[in-house]
């Protein structure tokens, strides 16, 4: 069996990677493996170059005939112009957690009608395989802000994220909804379709 180890130290992703893969003859790992997830500087100033960075520093401690994926994404709201995009995990400053970011994002849409509170989970995978190769895959889920947190599954902005066609927030709806939904699935999805 093929091992994947997915570059982040986020038990979460780690879940869903596996999950996601679990028919497709991959054993997923988590950084964890290789000593853990080196510190990286996500400078890239795209979901695509901060995956890249990311799995790039992970391959660099990894078995040679390991595949590595590693995801960068994050929520892009319309009314801001695309923010907190890129630094979704960071939003609200360094050291911040889940509820800072989604409080900080939450007052300033304050004054934003539900009807333009459109927005997307956006992810952006890249793929290592064994021989240096790199693939990009890309995923992303339509949907719009609610006013208010509900549900109490998922994390990060899952509680205030309602996905097109639904009237329930990502941490409504539960993982077995939200892993044939969400932007990760839909980029390793892509991922499945184009390497396996």
């Amino acid at each position: 069996m093929k091992q994947l180890i997915v570059a982040t130290g986020n038990a979460h992703k780690v879940e869903e990677f596996d999950g996601l893969l679990a028919d497709c003859g991959f054993e997923v790992h988590s950084a964890k493996v290789c000593g853990g997830m080196p510190e990286v500087v996500e400078d890239g100033g795209s979901f695509a170059a901060n995956a890249r960075i990311k799995a790039l520093a992970l391959r660099a401690q990894a078995p040679a005939d390991a595949w590595i994926v590693s995801d960068d994404s994050g929520l892009e709201v319309d009314a801001l112009d695309g923010a907190p995009g890129i630094y979704s995990a960071r939003y609200a400053g360094e050291g911040a957690n889940d509820l800072d970011n989604l409080n900080k994002l939450l007052a300033e849409l304050v004054q934003v009608p539900v009807e333009q509170r459109a927005a997307r989970f956006r992810c952006v995978l890249c793929l290592l395989d064994p021989e240096g190769r790199e693939q990009f895959f890309e995923g992303a889920c339509e949907g719009r802000i609610a006013t208010e947190p509900t549900g109490a599954a998922g994390f990060g902005y899952d509680p205030i994220f309602v996905p097109v066609g639904f009237s329930e927030s990502f941490a409504e709806l539960g993982e077995t909804s939200k892993s044939q939904l969400s932007h990760r699935a839909l980029a390793v999805k892509a991922l499945r379709q184009g390497v396996l």
